[in-house]
C-alpha cells in the first residue's frame, strides 16, 4: 500500500509539473542560473587557495645589503639568521654574484646594458641573503627579527613587499566571493519566487482534484506530497543541468588557466570530484526546490 501511495505521489507531481510546463521550465532556469553562480564560487575558491598557497611556497625574505658592505659582516649577519628554529636555509648571493644574476636578467635592455657598461667596473649592487622559513607562516616572525635587529648594512627588507602582494589578492578574492554572494542571494530570491508562484499556479489548478482526494478520504500528506516533489524535481533538474553545464566550460578555460598557473589541472579538479560538486549543487538545489514548494504549500493550500 505504502509503495502504492509513493508511486501516484510521483505520477500526480509529474503531471503537475508537465501541466505547468512554462513556469516548470521558468522555475528550472532561475535555480540553474544560482547554482551555476555558486559552482562558480565554489571553483573560485579552489583556484584561489591554490594561488595564494603557492605564493606563499614561494616566497621567501631577501636581505639586500648596501654595495661594499664587508663580506665578514654579512657572512656573520647570515650566521645569525640561520640558527633561528623557524629558518631553513638561507642563500647567501655576493655581490659579484648578483651583479651577474642582474646582467643575465636584463641582457635584451639595451639601456640597462649601456648604463651597467658607463660604471665600469663598479658594482652598484650589494650582496644578498635569500631566507626560507620552515613554514611559509613563520616568515612573519623572521622579518621582524630581521627589523629588530636594524643592521646598520643592510639596505631593505622585500618581505614586505610581497605580503603585501599576498593581501591584496587575499582582498580582491574577498571582494569577488561577497560580489558573487550578493548575486546568488538576489538569484535563490528569483528562483525562489517562481518555483513559489508555480506551486501556487499548480494548486490553483489542482482544486478540484484535490476537493475529490479529500472526499474520498485522502491523508493530508498524500495530498501535500506532489507539490513538495515537484520542487524536488526542480530542484533536481536543475543540478543536473548545471553539473553538465560546467564540463565544457571547465574544459574550455582549464588550458588557460593551466598556462597561468602550472600546478593547476581545473578540468583534472573537476572530473576527479565531480561526484562530490554534483552531491553539493543538488543539496542545494533541493533545498530551493522543497523549501520554495513547502511556503507554497504551507500559505495555499488548505487542507
Amino acid at each position: 500500500m505504502f509503495r502504492t501511495n509513493i508511486k501516484r505521489v510521483f505520477k500526480n507531481a509529474w503531471l503537475s509539473f508537465r501541466r505547468n510546463g512554462l513556469l516548470s521550465t521558468a522555475a528550472i532556469v532561475m535555480m540553474t542560473l544560482t547554482l551555476f553562480v555558486i559552482g562558480g564560487l565554489l571553483l573560485l575558491s579552489v583556484v584561489a587557495n591554490a594561488v595564494l598557497s603557492d605564493l606563499e611556497n614561494k616566497i621567501d625574505i631577501s636581505v639586500y645589503f648596501l654595495p661594499g658592505a664587508p663580506e665578514n659582516q654579512v657572512l656573520k649577519i647570515k650566521n645569525e639568521i640561520v640558527v633561528q628554529d623557524n629558518v631553513k636555509n638561507v642563500e647567501y648571493v655576493s655581490q659579484g654574484e648578483a651583479l651577474a644574476i642582474f646582467k643575465e636578467r636584463h641582457k635584451d635592455d639595451a639601456v640597462i646594458s649601456a648604463s651597467l657598461e658607463e660604471l665600469g667596473d663598479e658594482n652598484p649592487l650589494g650582496a644578498v641573503l635569500n631566507i626560507k622559513a620552515q613554514n611559509p607562516n613563520q616568515l612573519a616572525s623572521v622579518a621582524q627579527f630581521l627589523q629588530a635587529k636594524k643592521y646598520d648594512v643592510v639596505d631593505k627588507i622585500n618581505y614586505f613587499e610581497n605580503q603585501s602582494v599576498i593581501e591584496r589578492l587575499s582582498a580582491v578574492v574577498s571582494g569577488v566571493k561577497s560580489i558573487g554572494l550578493a548575486i546568488v542571494l538576489v538569484l535563490a530570491f528569483v528562483a525562489v519566487l517562481v518555483a513559489f508562484n508555480t506551486v501556487r499556479l499548480a494548486i490553483y489548478t489542482s482544486r478540484e482534484e484535490i476537493n475529490i482526494m479529500k472526499l474520498v478520504g485522502a491523508s493530508n500528506w498524500f495530498v501535500r506530497s506532489p507539490f513538495l516533489v515537484t520542487g524536488l524535481m526542480h530542484g533536481g533538474f536543475s543540478a543536473f543541468f548545471t553539473s553538465l553545464l560546467f564540463l565544457p566550460i571547465i574544459w574550455g578555460i582549464s588550458p588557460k588557466v593551466s598556462f597561468l598557473l602550472p600546478s593547476i589541472n581545473l578540468f583534472d579538479y573537476f572530473t576527479s570530484n565531480f561526484f562530490e560538486f554534483f552531491l553539493i549543487i543538488l543539496a542545494i538545489g533541493v533545498t530551493l526546490g522543497v523549501g520554495s514548494s513547502a511556503l507554497a504549500v504551507r500559505k495555499y493550500l488548505k487542507v
